[in-house]
């Protein structure tokens, strides 16, 4: 269930500020070269969290581009890409449940993992003009498969895990660090700010966005995969 999107409280805001300090924190570039902390599909033992996490936030909707968040502890975030028919503006989601999904449920004789989906949403919604959109999924699906090779899978990371999935490309691990990663990084924080604002403030976002696709092109252009 998705409440208004206006609903928000405290908790949401402040799992909405736990996403942005991640998306946010300071960067170091990398001084022996560029090695993205992503791999191809899902990391070991990550596929069941994160699947109940990202159906949950998209509630039936099919994004193109998603990339969601899973905390070690606390509640799981994630932000998406929604098309719309006929050249219509996309929608631009923001969305965090009521509680943490994956919760540890302990008893007298032990214990097991619980998937709690049966919960609320709150979701800040936007709409991203067409144009944008389909030019940061095309861009994102391109900047992802030339830095993460194909044959490298996804590895186990007792941490934080960020999934991105792109147009049916799936790349997950911790959070990128240099290099396209950096770009990307930045673009997923202004989509993120972009949806818990005001029309007049998001067109500043949108302007900034197309700035950094332009400069992430070019990263493209001018280095070899990863």
């Amino acid at each position: 269930m998705s409440r208004h999107p206006r609903s928000a409280c405290v908790s949401h805001r402040l799992a909405w500020l736990g996403l942005a300090a991640v998306l946010a924190a300071p960067l170091a570039q990398a001084a022996d070269g560029c090695r993205l902390p992503l791999g191809r599909g899902w990391p070991p033992a990550t596929e069941n969290h994160g699947s109940a996490v990202e159906q949950l936030l998209a509630a039936k909707a099919e994004p193109r581009l998603s990339l969601t968040f899973l905390p070690t502890r606390g509640t799981e975030s994630g932000v998406m890409l929604i098309a719309a028919a006929d050249g219509a503006d996309w929608t631009l989601r923001h969305a965090t449940p009521d509680g943490r999904v994956q919760v540890w449920n302990g008893s007298r004789g032990g214990g097991a993992l619980e998937l709690r989906v049966d919960q609320d949403v709150d979701s800040e919604e936007a709409p991203i003009p067409a144009a944008l959109a389909q030019r940061l999924v095309a861009t994102w699906k391109r900047a992802l498969e030339q830095a993460v090779p194909a044959d490298k899978p996804a590895e186990y990371r007792d941490s934080e895990q960020l999934l991105f999935v792109v147009d049916g490309l799936r790349v997950s691990g911790a959070r990128p660090d240099c290099g396209y990663g950096e770009t990307l990084m930045e673009q997923a924080t202004l989509l993120s700010e972009a949806a818990n604002e005001s029309a007049g403030k998001r067109e500043r976002r949108w302007r900034a966005l197309g700035e950094s696709l332009d400069e992430l092109e070019r990263q493209l252009q001018a280095a070899p995969a990863s």
